[in-house]
C-alpha cells in the first residue's frame, strides 16, 4: 500500500517537471528568446479617421513626385526602369511609418510619378501627388501654395561648367555669361540676385538638359544645387567639373497640400525618427555617399522646422521662385 502510494507520488512529481518545462519554453518561445532567430516586423499603425494617413493607409498606395533626371536623388534606371536615388529612399521611409512593416516589405505601396520643378506646386494642388520630394527647396513663395515637412536634407547652391573653363570661379563671374538652369526653380532667383547681368534666356525643365546645353556650348555654365551638379559631373566622363564656389543653402523638404497640420506633424515625425533610427545616414551613403559614386561626405541630419502654416494665398500661379 505504501509501496503504491510512493510510485503514485514520483509519478505525479515526473508529470509536474515536464509541465514546467514545457511552460519554460512556451514563455521563452512567446518572448521572442532574444537569440537573434526571430525578427518582429511592426504590423500597420492606426491612424485617426479622416486624416490623410488613414486615407492612404485605406487606398492601399502612397503617390510621390520625384524627379526621373537626377542622378543620386531621382533617376529612372534605363536599364532596370527603377527609380533610384536619395529622395526615392526618403519617400520609401515615409511609406514604411504608414503602412508598417520594412522597405522590403512595401511592394506596390509607393507609386513614384515623374515631378520636373515647374510643375511640383500643381501636382500636389491638384492632388496627382500625395507628397513631393524632389530636390524641393522650402521658401517662404512656396509656403503660400503648399506646406513642407522637414528638412530632411541641405544643399547649397553651385556652379558646373566645362572640364577646360577656368574663366569662372565665383557667382560673380557669370555675368555677362549664358547660364542654364530648370524652369521653376529656386536657382534661376537666386541668379538673378547674385549674377543680375548673366545671361538666363536658355531654361529647360530638366538638369539634364541644361547639361547637354553646356556640353554643345549653347552655355557656358549651368547653376543649381551641388548635389545635383555633382550627379551630373559623375555622368559626364569628364566633361564637366563643379566650380566649387557654393552661394546659397537650399533646405530640402517634402512638400504636402497645403493647411494639412496632421500630414504636416506626421511627417516631421517620421523625419525625426529616420534621422534617429540611422536610417537616413544608411539611405545617403547608398545613395550618394561613401558607398556610392558620388562619395560624397555624409553631412549631420538637419533640424526639423516646425513652423505654423500661415493662410493660402490668392493665387496658385507659381511663377519661378
Amino acid at each position: 500500500m505504501h509501496r503504491r502510494r510512493w510510485w503514485l507520488i514520483a509519478l505525479l512529481l515526473v508529470v509536474a517537471l515536464v509541465g514546467a518545462a514545457c511552460g519554460d519554453d512556451d514563455d521563452d518561445d512567446a518572448a521572442g528568446q532574444d537569440d537573434g532567430t526571430e525578427t518582429t516586423v511592426a504590423g500597420p499603425p492606426e491612424f485617426e479617421a479622416g486624416t490623410t494617413m488613414a486615407a492612404i493607409q485605406q487606398k492601399g498606395k502612397l503617390v510621390v513626385g520625384v524627379k526621373f533626371d537626377q542622378p543620386g536623388f531621382g533617376l529612372k534606371n534605363p536599364t532596370t526602369n527603377e527609380i533610384e536615388g536619395f529622395d526615392v529612399e526618403i519617400a520609401k521611409l515615409i511609406a514604411v511609418g504608414i503602412f508598417g512593416g520594412t522597405v522590403d516589405d512595401l511592394g506596390d505601396k509607393v507609386e513614384f510619378v515623374e515631378t520636373v520643378s515647374a510643375v511640383r506646386e500643381p501636382s500636389i494642388v491638384d492632388g496627382k501627388v500625395d507628397i513631393v520630394v524632389a530636390t524641393y527647396t522650402i521658401n517662404d513663395t512656396r509656403k503660400q501654395v503648399v506646406d513642407f515637412a522637414g528638412p530632411y536634407f541641405t544643399a547649397e547652391q553651385d556652379i558646373m561648367v566645362k572640364a577646360d573653363d577656368d574663366s569662372i570661379e565665383s557667382v560673380e563671374d557669370l555675368n555677362g555669361k549664358k547660364v542654364c538652369s530648370a524652369q521653376g526653380s529656386t536657382s534661376l532667383k537666386n541668379l538673378q540676385e547674385k549674377a543680375p547681368q548673366a545671361d538666363l534666356s536658355i531654361q529647360f525643365r530638366t538638369y539634364s538638359e541644361c547639361a547637354q546645353a553646356l556640353g554643345d556650348g549653347r552655355v557656358q555654365a549651368v547653376s543649381t544645387d551641388n548635389t545635383i551638379l555633382a550627379g551630373l559631373v559623375a555622368d559626364s566622363d569628364g566633361a564637366y567639373k563643379l566650380v566649387g564656389a557654393p552661394f546659397s543653402d537650399e533646405p530640402y523638404g517634402i512638400g504636402h497640400k497645403k493647411g494639412d497640420e496632421d500630414f504636416r506633424e506626421f511627417l516631421n515625425n517620421r523625419l525625426e525618427e529616420i534621422f534617429e533610427s540611422g536610417e537616413w545616414e544608411d539611405a545617403f551613403e547608398r545613395t550618394l555617399g561613401s558607398e556610392s559614386r558620388f562619395e560624397l561626405e555624409t553631412p549631420d541630419t538637419p533640424t526639423v522646422d516646425r513652423y505654423t502654416s500661415g493662410a493660402p494665398a490668392a493665387t496658385t500661379t507659381t511663377a519661378a521662385p
